[in-house]
């Protein structure tokens, strides 16, 4: 959102949406359970004064925020060429990182000092007093007719019934009761592998059961933070996942499912390694079939996934260290990827790679005007993979069949030293370059 064209006459003014939802929920009667939270320039406490007044409960800080931690606006965030080291993946430009969670701190702090002078000129102890008090507000007139003529009145016209609750009122939280196979696996899985022991557990997993393996890897980061745990355990499941199956799952820790799994599987990959097959009742086709759902192996940091079929939109979206093998992917794959090895086996839609500034993407195609015609060059460059980069796809292959016994890779194995040029090796576009330009140098030629 860096670019000026995602800044300027983009969007509507906060003012405009905050006072319709305000209004449109208190003639509902719903506005008591609805918190309003806005954004939008935010900077001073007059902002979040006159937002509290329009019916906002919650108030947010994005460039503001940045600038106290250093930001000097170069609008280069989406180019991986943040000077002051805020937004780039470059240990050089990151070293010049120098903002504090205490200049953060101190500014929000004087924002809160401003919001509170504001308050009590208005006569109020607490923000939630003022909150959908409109009758406070008037509209400033400039001597200017173009500006004084834009009537504001429908933004301060106050809401019907005048008696109706304004603002969000807790009640007793909803909540879904804890996952039983959650806590199943962290009972049992737990000591042994604090023990250093190997234990394999078998269950049965249904779609309901989501962010499973999510407290097991809690406990276990909480233990031994960025260590490797003693042990292993092993967990087997057969039926369909729930969403966010994996997520967040670090070291000590290996799932294997058989049978399909919902969206974002692998979210926050820590360290862990998640295993995807075909139940035995899933038909043989000439297509993989599709096993996991959408934004899989979401800003992974680390660990192995391996999907015997295929994935679906916004594959390892902001993956940084993760390495994966399924058999085909959708659109968006590996966007804004900034390390890992992806090796994709099959056909992978469009916009692979957009954003992406560091790691690689493997992909298996015969027809390289196919892979050209999913890509934007201006982002990335498809070019032939070098020997490391051919056996590190290997390896990760003959993992892949290891753990997940595809039929599929297994015969790309079985056939590997024919099928081998058909592999190609998506690299953000000045990695590519830079790599042209010193294999140029070694031959003298530049």
């Amino acid at each position: 959102a860096s670019p000026l064209s995602s800044i300027k006459h983009a969007g509507m003014p906060w003012e405009l949406g905050l006072a319709d939802a305000q209004q449109a929920l208190v003639a509902a009667g719903l506005r008591d359970r609805v918190t309003l939270r806005v954004d939008g320039g935010f900077a001073t406490g007059r902002h979040i004064v006159t937002a509290a007044l329009l019916g906002a409960d919650e108030f947010s800080f994005g460039t503001a925020a940045m600038i106290a931690e250093g930001c000097i606006m170069l609008r280069a965030c989406h180019r991986d060429t943040c000077t002051p080291g805020i937004a780039t993946q470059r240990p050089h430009l990151r070293a010049n990182f120098a903002g504090t969670p205490e200049g953060v701190a101190a500014y929000l702090l004087f924002v809160a000092h401003d919001v509170r002078r504001r308050l009590a000129a208005l006569g109020a102890r607490s923000v939630q007093e003022v909150i959908g008090r409109v009758d406070l507000l008037r509209q400033r007139t400039f001597g200017n007719p173009a500006v004084d003529s834009v009537d504001l009145a429908p933004l301060l016209r106050a809401p019907t019934p005048a008696d109706a609750p304004r603002h969000f009122v807790a009640h007793d939280p909803i909540q879904r009761p804890r996952d039983r196979l959650g806590d199943e696996l962290l009972a049992e899985a737990f000591r042994p592998i604090w023990d250093g022991d190997h234990p394999t557990i078998r269950r049965t997993v249904a779609n309901t059961d989501r962010a499973l393996g999510a407290a097991l890897s809690g406990a276990l980061a909480l233990e031994f933070g960025a260590r490797t745990p003693p042990g292993t355990a092993t967990i087997e499941l057969d039926g369909v996942a729930g969403q966010s199956f994996g997520a967040f799952a670090g070291p000590g820790v290996r799932f294997v499912l058989r049978g399909p799994a919902n969206d974002y599987v692998g979210k926050g990959l820590a360290g862990a390694t998640i295993a995807i097959r075909p139940d035995a009742a899933t038909v043989v086709a000439p297509e993989p079939p599709v096993l996991a759902g959408n934004t899989c192996l979401y800003g992974a940091t680390g660990g192995r996934l391996f999907v015997a079929g295929a994935v679906g939109e916004r594959f390892a979206v902001r993956n940084s260290g993760a390495d994966a093998v399924v058999e085909a992917a959708g659109d968006h794959c590996c966007e804004y990827m900034t390390g890992g090895t992806v090796v994709i086996l099959g056909t992978v839609g469009t916009n692979l790679g957009a954003g992406m500034t560091g790691g690689e993407v493997l992909v298996w195609d015969g027809d390289a005007s196919h892979l050209a015609a999913r890509i934007n060059r201006d982002l990335v460059e498809p070019v032939r993979p070098d020997r490391d980069a051919r056996d590190r796809a290997r390896w990760l292959v003959e993992e892949h069949v290891a753990i997940t016994g595809s039929a599929r890779a297994a015969a790309l194995l079985h056939a590997w030293d024919d099928r081998e040029d058909d592999l190609w090796q998506v690299l953000p576009r000045d990695e590519a370059e830079r790599r042209a330009a010193s294999a140029a140098v070694r031959l003298g030629v530049a």
